[in-house]
């Protein structure tokens, strides 16, 4: 259940992102939409951020695992770069397939994952997804 709720509440800070960094004409962030009519934005938006929560649960954590020198010297400024490289990811995986992620350049993936681990940060606070579970009690 956790899980659950976990990649709705990543798809909603995806959501709060592109409102952020959105903009009339000059789009940093953006969703581009499943083609079709039966689908709309919201199921893009919770496939995207399945597609982030997975990508970050595997390739994520082997970079961050061999990139533990680098975060030392940076003193963790490193992860903003491993993040906006995540999300560059899941823009270059959506790409392939047609709908979902696009971000102008590098930089604004780095904001945005900067801006989106914020929002997700808070929301699972308030929702206490972030607690581990007890055993026994």
């Amino acid at each position: 259940m956790r899980t659950i709720i976990r990649v709705l509440v990543g798809a909603f800070a995806l959501w709060l992102t592109i409102l952020f960094m959105g903009g009339e004409g000059d789009q940093r962030v953006w969703i581009v939409p499943i083609p079709s009519d039966h689908f709309p934005q919201v199921l893009t938006l919770l496939l995207v951020a399945l597609v982030f929560g997975l990508v970050n649960s595997t390739l994520g954590r082997i970079v961050r695992f061999v990139s533990i020198p680098l975060y030392i010297i940076t003193l963790g400024l490193f992860g903003l770069i491993i993040n906006g490289a995540m999300l560059a990811l899941v823009a270059w995986i959506s790409d392939q397939v047609g709908f979902g992620l696009r971000i102008e350049t590098f930089w604004w993936g780095v904001v945005a994952a900067l801006v989106m681990s914020i929002l997700s940060g808070i929301m699972n606070a308030l929702l206490g997804t972030n607690k581990k579970k007890r055993r026994g009690a």
